[in-house]
């Protein structure tokens, strides 16, 4: 199931999006000013280009330190210059806040996207069973008596795991109302490719269709229970084809892979011969409107309180001018602040374990250190300062 770690990634990734937003909503805001002092090649009067320059490299300046101090300009004599600046504030303005919203959402989405890719791939047997049969219809019109016979599929189109997985009413319903059925010519070539060269002559999977079924009805199910997750960890979420379309389709996929891999799985253990149909399939998470809540808060508030926290971190970064710290450092170390202050069930040490495994994943080297030491020591100052307070689970270890 979905767990914390990977929210706070997916909020991690957003941010750094917005980031990057931000810094083309900024060229964006200088293209303005630019527009607004470029000479006009249709004027009837002769233009003074040494005038326009000047304007124009007056109110990016003026642009620049609004920028970095937020602070409202000065008006100037010049009202062309001031209404360039207004123009290119009220922009960038605009556009960020329009950015910080879309952000916030594709990180909801993305989440949610996992359970849709749980569901989809749940459906890939049905698909499977398509690919086979295409095969034999193409094989019995080119059949003769010189070549040799085709596989014999029958015990895997019987395969009792698979039918009831097949005739679950919850995933049938899913899959009609989001549209998760395998059914792209990419997906079906994929799975058509899969089937002929890893598949099909895969000898474990040829000893499973050569076996007759056992005549005892429990361990013939738990057979076919079992062929049912060895085709999903063995060519699924291992094998070269399908996870390769399957990261052709979402880039996401390689760090969503582990949550999906332990959603389906879990479901086929379920998948026993005593459920039925109304077998109930797993959920994003134990409570996904808490688990978004969390990631929701953390992303607004981090962006909120960004000026606090980049001034924390420039005042505990040592002969190092903050603005040299990689950007994706910076977005790890303000969300762990912010998960400080903000969650106070949270313990302290939790979350600088958390960032700090983010970190290894996600950013350089040596980030792990740089990290770890970086809220390890503001977050004893903080606590100290009465300015980190945790109540419940968030004061065990922070005796």
């Amino acid at each position: 199931m979905l767990n914390r770690r990977t929210l706070r990634i997916k909020v991690m990734q957003s941010l750094y999006a917005y980031h990057q937003a931000v810094g083309s909503d900024y060229s964006l805001a200088n293209d303005r000013i630019a527009e607004a002092f470029a000479p006009d090649l249709n004027s009837p009067e002769p233009q003074d280009r040494k005038l326009l320059q000047g304007q124009r490299k007056m109110a990016e300046v003026i642009f620049k330190e609004w920028h970095k101090t937020g602070e409202e300009p000065e008006p100037l004599d010049d009202s062309d210059v001031n209404d360039a600046v207004a123009d290119a504030i009220k922009y960038y303005q605009k556009q960020v806040a329009k950015d910080a919203t879309f952000f916030g959402g594709q990180m909801v989405t993305a989440a949610e996207s996992i359970h849709d890719q749980y569901i989809h791939l749940l459906n890939l047997p049905e698909a499977l069973l398509q690919v086979i049969e295409e095969e034999k219809n193409r094989e019995s019109r080119r059949f003769t008596p010189s070549k040799e016979a085709p596989l014999d599929t029958t015990r895997l189109e019987e395969n009792l795991a698979l039918q009831k997985l097949i005739s679950n009413k919850q995933l049938q319903d899913l899959t009609i109302r989001r549209s998760l059925r395998w059914h792209s010519e990419e997906e079906m070539d994929a799975l058509r490719k899969a089937w002929r060269t890893e598949i099909k002559p895969d000898p474990e999977f040829q000893s499973y269709l050569a076996t007759p079924p056992s005549s005892d009805e429990a361990a013939r199910y738990a057979e076919d229970q079992e062929m049912l997750k060895n085709l999903y960890k063995n060519f699924i979420f291992k094998g070269e084809i399908l996870p390769a379309q399957l990261e052709n389709d979402d880039l996401n996929w390689e760090e969503n892979r582990s949550v999906v891999k332990n959603l389906v799985i879990k479901t086929l253990k379920m998948l026993d011969q005593a459920a039925d149909e109304n077998l109930e399939l797993m959920s994003l998470s134990a409570n996904w409107q808490d688990d978004k809540e969390f990631a929701e808060s953390l992303y607004k508030q981090t962006l909120a309180d960004d000026a606090k926290y980049e001034k924390l971190i420039a005042e505990s970064v040592q002969n190092w001018d903050v603005e040299r710290v990689a950007l994706i450092d910076k977005i790890i170390l303000k969300m762990a602040l912010c998960e400080m202050h903000l969650f106070r069930g949270i313990p302290v040490k939790v979350t600088i374990n958390e960032y700090i495994e983010i970190s290894k994943l996600y950013s350089t080297p040596k980030s792990k250190q740089f990290v770890n030491g970086i809220l390890d020591k503001l977050a004893q100052d903080l606590t100290a300062s009465g300015a980190i307070r945790k109540s419940g689970r968030g004061l065990l270890d922070n005796q």
